[in-house]
């Protein structure tokens, strides 16, 4: 289960009626990289395949690939306003390791004992 906070999905919303291309959606994922393992993937799409998942979040929809599930089951996505800027937060469960700016993570599963050394 993905949550995504209403704020996040007004501003999701609002992003996908500015795509000129019809049935826009949100995809999340996660690709291996970043300096604690993996890092997120979150973007704009048009085009499932057989490898993908569809749900419903806030009458969004939302895709993730059947792979990328043990890693976003739990996912939370929220967007906060900070000053003149603001941006997408999101809060893994699985995380046992964040990278200080947030983008990259590690699992327990995946890694084996985390390391707790920064960024």
């Amino acid at each position: 289960m993905i949550t995504i906070s209403d704020t996040a999905a007004e501003r999701l919303r609002e992003m996908l009626a500015e795509q000129e291309v019809p049935n826009m959606f949100l995809r999340l994922g996660v690709a291996a990289g970043g300096c604690s393992g993996f890092s997120y993937a979150m973007g704009f799409d048009d085009n499932e395949t057989d490898a993908d998942v569809y749900m419903d979040v806030q009458e969004l929809k939302v895709v993730v690939e059947k792979d990328d599930l043990k890693y976003l089951n739990g996912l939370e996505i929220d967007f906060e306003e900070s000053g003149m800027t603001g941006g997408f937060t999101i809060h893994n469960p699985n995380a046992t390791v964040t990278c200080g700016c947030g983008s990259s993570f590690r699992t327990a599963a995946d890694a084996g004992k985390p390391n707790e050394e920064p960024c």
